[in-house]
């Protein structure tokens, strides 16, 4: 049996589309790879505006969302691999949130 080796560094994104329960990444390879969003805690409980707020990164190897600090890599999304953030990291910045949202 013989297996190949999928070669993710030339799959660049080429478009993001963030719903409330999905992330889709349109692949310069023509593929759509699809995750869903509470593998990604920060995009699953920002607003509409923004998760609509972000941009490529490295070519297209990444994807930056400005308003939340939040990156994901396209060989991770590719890979399958959810969000390595840490629970205490990502409950610190969801209280940071909730204080500013209360000035």
């Amino acid at each position: 049996m013989t297996t190949s080796k999928t070669n993710h560094e030339n799959m660049v994104a080429i478009d993001v589309h963030v719903t409330s329960d999905t992330l889709t990444i349109d692949i310069s390879d023509g593929r759509s790879v699809a995750a869903p969003l509470v593998w990604y805690p920060r995009l699953k409980h920002a607003k509409v505006k923004e998760r609509s707020n972000w941009r490529l990164v490295g070519g297209g190897h990444g994807i930056h969302w400005p308003d939340l600090d939040e990156d994901i890599s396209v060989a991770n999304l590719l890979a399958g691999q959810p969000s390595g953030e840490s629970q205490h990291s990502f409950k610190k910045w969801l209280t940071g949130r909730k204080s500013k949202a209360g000035r």
